[in-house]
């Protein structure tokens, strides 16, 4: 995997499926998520904490709603050219759909973060600055 520099010194080129596979954005190891769809509190290997990151929900309703308009899509043409019985929709768009779901959400959740690192973005603050 190749490393570049970014705002915040070395880290993972995020390009190259680091988002994908739960890459930590500093040192690269494979220690993003502690569940299916959750993040680690931190790196088990560089101490990155994960937890300064504000990714939040923002990818879930976009993705759920692109990913049942293509099913849903695709279930309508299935059904106009073969017309399967009605359980072999259930077999196969119900598995795909949940699949979809999570794997995008995965993979999203972790491109923000890891775009968030490299950006070095974080909460916005004000000056104090005296009037003039």
């Amino acid at each position: 995997m190749r490393l570049s520099r970014g705002a915040r010194g070395r880290g993972i080129s995020w390009g190259r499926g680091a988002a994908l596979f739960g890459l930590c954005p500093r040192c690269g190891a494979k220690t993003l998520f502690a569940g299916v769809a959750q993040f680690a509190d931190t790196c088990r290997v560089c101490a990155l904490d994960y937890r300064q990151f504000n990714v939040g929900d923002g990818p879930a309703a976009f993705l759920t709603l692109i990913i049942g308009a293509l099913v849903t899509g695709l279930a309508i043409w299935l059904q106009l050219a073969v017309e399967p019985p009605f359980w072999v929709h259930v077999i196969l768009w119900v598995p795909l759909t949940a699949a979809l779901v999570v794997g995008g959400l995965r993979a999203s959740k972790a491109w923000l973060l890891i775009a968030e690192y490299r950006r070095a973005a974080g909460e916005g603050r004000i000056k104090d600055t005296p009037p003039e």
